[in-house]
């Protein structure tokens, strides 16, 4: 496949903010190696989404994950552009039908890391945390119930600059997302056995309109195998528990070889309760692995906890 093949630039759809433009730009650019590609034959077109214009309010309270991906569906489903890429956590369980998700990069650090301190435990008594997660959220307040959590939303630099200023003593970002901002430095990762990350965080998707088959063909050659398992794993886990933005719920699979482990933890908001439980099998099982350790979990829960996860 070539340049000539195409008669005007293929668009790829993508949100402005300066960590979605470099995604998406890793996109474009592993398109143009994977297809010899030139620089012309892509072009980024940045879409505002309804999740970047309001930033007062947590996700959940205005609409959940489909604010980062409706206008993007739209722009896609209209013809407006020909693919378009995300930040996986940041996108739906449940996709529209006409719409596919076609291949994800290699995934990155999947470590929250911490901005304000070295580690958790050394967070000052009371210490204000800005998040808008309800998974980082309970997850800090089951390690140290005295931190005060404060509603923060907004991208990498206005988080970091809530910290610099004082307004927060503390917040925790992707590490994937630093990284890919050059901050390679920033933070203290934190381990995924005291923070389990969210589910699917790391991962970049790219999707296309199911019924065009030669730019799903394209994408597809960029898809990095071991990287899909996972994704596809934490996805059919998150569908087997109904979970949505309100839900704390954390989650992680890693594919060794033929084999798939995927670890995953429900709590209550105020971090007070946490189930978790591990699974290990064949990665051809990874659908039915995950959708059974989805009803484990919820077997093994509160009501309290079940009553979260009621999709």
């Amino acid at each position: 496949m070539t340049a000539t093949r195409f008669s005007t630039p293929l668009r790829l759809g993508t949100r402005g903010s300066p960590l979605a433009l470099a995604q998406a730009n890793m996109v474009k650019s592993a398109l143009i190696a994977a297809h010899d590609l030139a620089d012309a034959d892509i072009e980024i077109v940045t879409v505002k989404t309804t999740g970047d214009v309001v930033q007062d309010r947590a996700l959940a309270e205005i609409g959940g994950k489909a604010l980062w991906t409706k206008e993007l569906d739209r722009a896609l489903g209209e013809g407006e552009v020909d693919f378009t890429v995300h930040s996986m956590k940041d996108v739906e369980t449940i996709r529209p039908a006409d719409i596919a998700l076609v291949a994800n990069l290699p995934r990155a650090d999947v470590r929250d890391r911490l901005i304000g301190a070295e580690t958790v435990e050394a967070l000052p008594q009371g210490a204000r945390i800005g998040t808008s997660s309800p998974r980082r959220a309970a997850q800090l307040l089951g390690l140290r119930p005295d931190l005060a959590i404060e509603t923060l939303r907004g991208n990498v630099a206005t988080r970091l600059a809530a910290v610099e200023s004082g307004t927060i003593d503390a917040t925790l970002l992707a590490a994937a997302g630093l990284d890919r901002l050059g901050h390679t430095d920033l933070g203290a990762a934190i381990p995924v056995e005291t923070l389990l990350p969210a589910a699917q965080q790391g991962a970049v998707g790219i999707e296309t309109r199911a019924d065009d088959p030669p730019t799903r063909e394209l994408i597809a050659a960029i898809n990095h195998d071991a990287t899909w398992q996972c994704v596809e794993a934490e996805r059919a886990l998150l569908h087997a528990l109904g979970a949505d933005c309100h839900s704390p719920v954390a989650a992680l699979a890693r594919v060794d070889t033929d084999a798939i482990t995927l670890r995953a933890e429900l709590l209550l908001h105020d971090g007070s309760e946490k189930v978790a439980l591990v699974a290990e099998g064949p990665v051809d099982d990874r659908l039915d692995m995950a959708r059974n350790l989805g009803t484990a979990l919820l077997d093994g829960a509160s009501p309290a906890v079940r009553a979260l996860f009621a999709g």
